[in-house]
């Protein structure tokens, strides 16, 4: 079997530069090198995808719920988690994170059990778990069953804490109703923490942002105090701060594309894109119904029913983003929110063969990732 493999383009994106005409040449998985087409040495298998398809980085989704009617919190199992990996490679991301809306700290359990199962079966592509709620606002908890919300003790932070202690990567919390200590413990866990389904204020906001480290936000306009002229909210703060990044799904449902195209100039780098993908599901408190091309549960906005390509290529025809920008919006930007841009999310040499193949119509021909070709 032969593991040296080249693959060509016309053009080959790498995540900070364009390469007319090249290779990308991978050994064992891991890129080798990015070398002219003309070059590429001949014990290299060659697969050419033509002068006009783009070679770009592989796509990170760092929130979404489930796939194939499978909810991760109604089947938390391996088998999940492995098709919302598979959903997720079909539609450009070869890493994503699971994600658990507010529930009870069995269906948590049970939800971190699944991806170190998964991981232990020797599946990739988890990066890890994320938890969405249940320290949330009430007032901002959309979708979220309002039964599950609560303020919580640092013993019961502890305590959901621990048990997902090497898989729970992001959580997401309103902080008006956690206190300092909290903060502090979750992040020495090397947690990130998202500020989402949040009602806090302008001030209590930046008061956050300025003394915890906290420097995320959880879906921007969506669940969250919104910009008024005379109380800014969690919107205007994001806004108004120098550092903080984030998410926004572009769906046309859960955000207007004016609105994205508005924060993208006030925020540049710091705006990353997430599916915030359901499915359909039937069992359980979150029934997702597939509405158009969204889902609702309860008659209420739930999820969307994006993949990541479909994310990248509605912020390049609706929200006016340039190709280049819109694929770090999908790709780099989110592996630096989660600290791997160091290892994901580029063509460069070292960093895994994980790559999406685009046509001149900016669809998806292929992903390619280390562990196989979809």
């Amino acid at each position: 079997m032969n593991n040296k493999k080249a693959y060509t383009a016309g053009t080959v994106f790498t995540g900070t530069d364009k390469l007319r005409h090249h290779a990308v040449l991978t050994v064992n998985g891991c890129i080798k090198a990015l070398t002219p087409s003309i070059a590429v040495p001949k014990d290299f298998e060659v697969t050419h995808f033509g002068k006009n398809a783009i070679i770009a980085p592989a796509l990170v989704d760092l929130q979404l719920y489930g796939a194939n009617n499978r909810l991760l919190s109604v089947y938390p199992d391996a088998q999940t988690v492995s098709d919302i990996v598979q959903y997720s490679k079909n539609g450009g991301a070869a890493w994503c994170m699971p994600t658990v809306a507010t529930n009870t700290y069995e269906v948590f359990f049970k939800c971190i059990d699944a991806v170190r199962s998964y991981w232990q079966q020797g599946g990739k592509g988890a990066l890890g778990l994320h938890v969405e709620g249940p320290w949330i606002s009430v007032e901002k908890r959309g979708a979220h069953n309002p039964d599950w919300i609560f303020s919580p003790t640092l013993q019961q932070v502890k305590e959901l804490v621990e048990y997902g202690k090497g898989v729970i990567k992001i959580i997401t919390l309103a902080p008006e109703v956690c206190t300092p200590d909290l903060l502090e413990y979750i992040q020495l866990h090397k947690i990130i923490i998202s500020a989402g389904h949040s009602n806090a204020t302008y001030e209590q906001a930046i008061e956050t942002f300025n003394t915890t480290g906290i420097d995320t936000v959880t879906h921007l306009y969506n669940a969250m105090s919104s910009l008024q002229h005379r109380a800014p909210g969690l919107v205007g703060a994001v806004f108004d701060h120098p550092l903080v990044k984030a998410a926004i799904i572009p769906d046309g449902h859960h955000v207007d594309y004016a609105a994205i195209r508005i924060a993208k100039k006030i925020l540049d780098e710091r705006l990353f894109a997430i599916t915030d993908a359901v499915t359909t599901t039937t069992e359980g408190y979150y029934k997702h119904e597939f509405a158009g091309d969204k889902y609702t549960s309860n008659g209420i906005l739930s999820g969307s029913a994006l993949t990541m390509h479909k994310a990248f290529k509605n912020l390049v025809v609706y929200a006016g983003i340039k190709v280049d920008e819109a694929l770090r919006m999908c790709s780099l930007y989110p592996a630096r929110v989660i600290k791997h841009s160091d290892e994901i999310a580029l063509l460069k040499k070292g960093y895994p063969a994980a790559m999406i193949v685009l046509d001149k119509e900016l669809n998806l021909v292929e992903t390619v990732c280390e562990w196989g070709v979809v």
